[in-house]
């Protein structure tokens, strides 16, 4: 058994050592040109170069990688699947570079971090403050993602940490709490609403609204109420900040939906109302999640400050 295990894996140990940065980068060329020239071009070498290459990868990949039609060349199956892969080795390789040139410069550490975008509009900024200057020798990547895609980011290894919204399924990261918000309904003062105190979604539902990207949890929040409810959602609009929701609700496009601390700090210059959701799903909490195991240094350090900024 113990044979037959390590002669599997020998065939792909023999092909991940034939691999190399400057082959997989003239093949994403191929791809992205869609011909030998353009690539060619790009890489400044020889068509003749380039197609010796591509057979020469092929070869030892055993599997055709790419398709030649009467307008260019497209990618296999198989070659989809390289591509895939490589543009994330050419980004790992390029982010490699860039840390280790911060590390000859000084820097003691590199922290890979995603967040959703309540936690960088409303917290973010002032806590990365206060760690970094306390930290001046550690550098923080810092990427927006939606809630799903930040532990999915965290879970594959593209960041060392990431906040999500509280309701987010974490699957096998370690979640811990950072802070809490509250969603409010943005207006202009002559709304209908305006002069509510607070107010349940139901009561909402006759009046369009402005919505954030569908991969939003706030987004995600308001249609599954609605549905529970066994009411359309009046959705006027997508759009991708909460900035972009306040100026929609400014021009009168419908009600928007944002956590109070970005209405604190967007809304009353640009003359809106706010109004709280009483819903219980209206108060969240935003998530600290890592993966199992030790940190690298910095990011532990990241992870104790941010636990402790919090309430």
């Amino acid at each position: 058994m113990r044979g037959q295990a390590i002669s599997g894996e020998l065939p792909a140990a023999a092909t991940l050592s034939r691999l190399d940065l400057k082959t997989l980068r003239l093949f994403a060329a191929i791809c992205e040109e869609g011909t030998l020239n353009g690539a060619a071009r790009r890489a400044a070498i020889a068509p003749s170069a380039v197609s010796k290459r591509l057979a020469e990868l092929e070869l030892t990949l055993g599997c055709t990688l790419m398709v030649r039609e009467p307008r260019g060349m497209r990618p296999t199956p198989a070659g989809e699947t390289l591509l895939h892969h490589t543009r994330r080795m050419l980004a790992s390789a390029e982010q490699i570079a860039l840390e280790l040139a911060e590390h000859a410069r000084g820097v003691r550490g590199f922290v890979r971090m995603l967040a959703n975008l309540s936690a960088i509009v409303q917290f973010l900024p002032e806590d990365l403050q206060a760690f970094l200057a306390a930290q001046e020798r550690i550098r923080v990547d810092l990427e927006e993602r939606p809630s799903g895609g930040v532990v999915a980011g965290v879970e594959e290894g593209a960041a060392d940490l990431g906040i999500c919204a509280g309701g987010t399924d974490t699957r096998s990261l370690t979640a811990h709490r950072y802070r809490g918000d509250r969603l409010v309904l943005v207006m202009p003062a002559d709304h209908p609403l305006a002069g509510r105190p607070a107010l349940a979604l139901s009561e909402t539902l006759d009046y369009d609204h402005v919505g954030m990207h569908a991969a939003s949890s706030i987004y995600a929040a308001l249609r599954d109420e609605a549905r529970r409810l066994g009411r359309p959602l009046r959705l006027r609009i997508h759009v991708p900040s909460f900035d972009a929701i306040c100026r929609m609700a400014q021009a009168g496009m419908g009600l928007g939906t944002v956590p109070e601390g970005v209405y604190a700090l967007l809304g009353p210059q640009m003359r809106l109302t706010a109004v709280p959701l009483t819903d219980p799903w209206a108060q969240r909490a935003l998530t600290l999640v890592v993966r199992p195991g030790a940190l690298p240094p910095a990011a532990a350090l990241l992870l104790d400050h941010l636990r402790a900024a919090g309430p």
